[in-house]
């Protein structure tokens, strides 16, 4: 297991006690909310004296409870995100429009930034869940499989692209998932001609999402903003919320460019 692809290795900037401290963190996600010590060592791959060490630390600086057999994290781990969060501003300034946006097309918004292989949720407005795992802010997903994902990868020059490709385990989440890599690229080239990205059913079987970049003041694409439902048996209901989805998309971005020239 390892934090992200592309973490630098030991060397004499790096210290390997925080680094080991981290992976026992993220070691605790959705499907691991709570972990027995065996366990923790498993995911990791640490020795259970290593683990227990580690464990213990995050235990008595707030971060994990425990009732002496199981671990669990604590909410002041969201304290760890709190400066990204807020030093961004791009929840603040997307939030209005998602909101609006989900009354005006009746279905979930949320927009996520590019984090190495992965997709990570800031900010979300959710009508109901339609997905087996709950989503929310902080959330990753492989960006591969993703419509946020695709028109993000679609934004980087050639270089970055292959580098991160590089680095995916591309495998099919479901049936319909793009996974071979010529494919993928060619899909990608669609995507970046369009300016938008349609994803049926490829990262979880019954989701349809289709998503927009948002471009900050100097044309970057920093984030995406998607629109996602239950697939429809016929022609996907959300191919109806293209115009609102992009005009969204222009409107977050205009915001950013602005808030980029006020300061």
């Amino acid at each position: 297991m390892s934090l992200t692809p592309g973490t630098p290795g030991p060397g004499d900037q790096f210290v390997q006690s925080l680094a080991r401290g981290l992976e026992v963190i993220v070691a605790f996600d959705a499907d691991h909310p709570e972990m027995t010590l065996a366990q923790v060592a498993q995911r990791t791959g640490y020795s259970r004296a290593t683990a227990r060490r580690f464990l213990h630390t995050l235990v008595e600086l707030g971060y994990m409870r425990t009732d002496g057999k199981s671990f669990a994290l604590t909410p002041q781990v969201l304290g760890l995100g709190t400066a990204y969060l807020s030093g961004l501003g791009l929840p603040q300034i997307a939030q209005p429009h998602l909101e609006a946006l989900s009354a005006q097309v009746g279905e979930s918004t949320s927009v996520a930034v590019l984090d190495g292989t992965d997709i990570v949720y800031v900010a979300r407005v959710a009508t109901r869940r339609i997905m087996s795992v709950g989503i929310a802010v902080g959330t990753r997903f492989p960006a591969y499989a993703t419509s946020m994902g695709r028109v993000l990868l679609a934004a980087l020059d050639d270089t970055a692209l292959d580098a991160v490709l590089e680095r995916t385990d591309l495998r099919p989440l479901t049936p319909r998932t793009i996974h071979e890599p010529a494919e993928l690229r060619r899909e990608l080239d669609r995507v970046r001609a369009q300016g938008w990205a349609l994803v049926d059913q490829e990262l979880e079987r019954g989701l349809t999402s289709m998503a927009a970049p948002i471009l900050d003041g100097r044309g970057t694409a920093v984030a995406a903003l998607n629109v996602s439902a239950a697939t429809m048996d016929d022609t996907p209901q959300i191919e109806r919320a293209r115009d609102p989805l992009l005009e969204s998309a222009r409107a977050i971005g205009a915001d950013l460019a602005a808030q980029q020239a006020a300061g």
